[in-house]
């Protein structure tokens, strides 16, 4: 399916529909072809509103619960943000046309490897992509304006919390890994962390240590 003018007019609408107002986020997918990054037989259905199968077992959210976890990190234009789970790539490149810089991390090099490669021929710059336990986040580039998980955790990962910097804010799926989860928001505050609870969804559980693929 070709990204044209009519394409991208019916993505959006289906985005508004399901409340994925934020402008910036809007114009962050309009620009970023969600084609790109999905490989084979499914590349056709790139614009259904709905999670597509991609390597190593894994799969790329369907393009509205993108939107709405975008549009609730908040991100600024200076903000520097973590992405655990860089999966197909999309996410990260939707998050670099909004942040000054992406670091994304994945378990399985087979991922990360192909993201790159499509980040390289886009000319997206500003994302530093690299294979390790996401559950560790990356404490060398810490703290982080904003943090975005897209797999789920049965609690906020300790190390990832204390990678946020105070006013920053965080954004992931927790529950059990066979059960719907709920997609939260937490903030750092100086005292502590609020939590914000903001719909339910359901995506693939958040594993330590390295893939095999």
């Amino acid at each position: 399916m070709t990204f044209d003018a009519p394409t991208k007019m019916q993505f959006l609408y289906a985005l508004r529909s399901k409340g994925v107002t934020d402008t910036r986020v809007l114009t962050a997918m309009e620009q970023v072809n969600r084609a790109d990054y999905i490989k084979g037989t499914f590349a056709d259905r790139a614009y259904e509103d709905m999670p597509l199968p991609i390597a190593c077992g894994q799969t790329i959210s369907q393009p509205s619960v993108v939107g709405l976890m975008t549009q609730a990190l908040q991100v600024s234009p200076r903000d520097k943000v973590l992405e655990i789970g860089t999966g197909s790539g999309y996410q990260a490149a939707i998050l670099s046309k909004l942040a000054r810089r992406v670091y994304t991390v994945d378990r399985y090099r087979r991922l990360v490897h192909a993201a790159r490669a499509v980040f390289e021929a886009n000319d997206i710059t500003n994302i530093t992509t690299f294979t390790a336990d996401g559950s560790h986040g990356f404490a060398e580039q810490a703290p982080f304006d904003r943090i975005l998980l897209t797999a789920a955790a049965e609690d906020p990962p300790g190390p990832l919390l204390a990678q946020l910097r105070v006013g920053g804010i965080m954004v992931l799926p927790v529950g059990q890994s066979d059960a719907v989860q709920s997609l939260i928001r937490v903030t750092r505050t100086e005292t502590g962390y609020e939590y914000d609870e903001l719909r339910s969804v359901r995506f693939v559980p958040l594993l330590e240590g390295l893939g095999e693929e």
